[in-house]
């Protein structure tokens, strides 16, 4: 009996003794991150994917703080935060340049390919009038439909000031001579949303702006329930003015295709190789992200409902996941 005992208490402690080892040689042991994000909750799925990932390097990671773009790049750059997994390339150029560019940040890899964003209208108008550019809205006629307050302009909603689309979208207004018979309509763009489908449904006619991914378009779904609408000429604004947003297909939909990025402070990066290298491998498929999306907005929106998709996500692509963390892990042994 006592030599079994012995023997336990020698198996127990060789077992701490290679957890502790183990926990010691984690890259990430005794760092904190401070991830940022915007305050569209439907980007924290993309956010606590990074999270864990850096979790299980051994950082501890912080809750994520919710600012606007601005903030998030401004705090990035001068170290406040590490991190922001949701930086829209090209649409947030202006504000990653203004905060300090690639002299403060650390980008590298792609996370999200393929995100759209455009301008809609319910289906049934454009098939009644013959609708298929936003620049048939400069005849007044056309314009009026979509009037909501009866001023007898067009009622475009439109982005929440702050996100970087709202800059896109004034820009255009101008560059396609609406100013006199389209009004952008900005403010909380859920509440604006929430209204506009709510018209919709009431059979009104209707004119927005989304983006992909986003739950918007698996409600009111293009080509069945709305269409795109289509611009005359490519025309942006700033440090996106060189862009052609026409797509190979000939077809332009007034903005070019984005990919989402995980962008951090350059410095911090430097001296943390496996989480650089995590930045720059990890992966998510747009597809993933507008399934997720959709549950939050069929119900599934708590912080622990949330944690729960990124979790089931891991289950599901585990061998995915762990690679990435080898990768990682090897990348402070070079």
């Amino acid at each position: 009996m006592r030599t079994t005992g012995i023997w336990a208490m020698i198996a127990l402690t060789t077992l701490i003794g290679s957890q502790a080892a183990a926990s010691a040689d984690l890259p990430g042991k005794g760092i904190s991150v401070q991830p940022v994000q915007s305050t569209i909750s439907e980007e924290t799925f993309q956010t606590l994917l990074v999270s864990k990932a850096l979790e299980k390097l051994g950082y501890e990671v912080k809750a994520p703080r919710e600012v606007d773009y601005n903030v998030a790049y401004t705090s990035i750059a001068s170290g406040d935060a590490t991190f922001i997994a949701v930086n829209w390339e090209p649409l947030h150029a202006d504000q990653y340049k203004a905060a300090g560019g690639n002299d403060k940040f650390y980008r590298e890899g792609v996370y999200v390919n393929g995100a759209a964003q455009g301008y809609l209208i319910d289906k049934k108008t454009a098939d009644t009038y013959h609708i298929t550019n936003i620049e048939q809205l400069k005849e007044p006629k056309i314009a009026k439909l979509f009037d909501t307050n009866g001023d007898g302009k067009a009622d475009l909603t439109g982005c929440t000031p702050g996100w970087g689309c709202e800059a896109v979208i004034n820009h255009h207004i101008v560059a396609y001579g609406l100013s006199n018979t389209v009004e952008h309509n900005q403010g909380n763009y859920a509440a604006m949303i929430a209204d506009t489908i709510s018209r919709y449904k009431e059979g009104k006619s209707v004119l927005y702006y989304t983006w992909t991914p986003y739950w918007v378009s698996d409600e009111l779904v293009p080509g069945r329930d709305v269409v795109w609408l289509q611009v005359p000429f490519s025309s942006m604004p700033s440090e996106q003015k060189n862009i052609d947003t026409k797509l190979p297909n000939g077809a332009n939909y007034g903005f070019p295709v984005n990919t989402m990025r995980i962008v951090a402070n350059k410095q911090w990066a430097v001296a943390n190789p496996a989480a650089a290298k995590l930045f720059a491998i990890m992966t998510l498929p747009i597809a993933d992200v507008n399934a997720q999306n959709l549950r939050m907005h069929q119900g599934q929106a708590s912080e622990a409902d949330i944690l729960n998709h990124v979790n089931g996500w891991i289950k599901a692509h585990q061998a995915t996941f762990d690679g990435w963390l080898k990768t990682a892990t090897e990348a402070t042994e070079s």
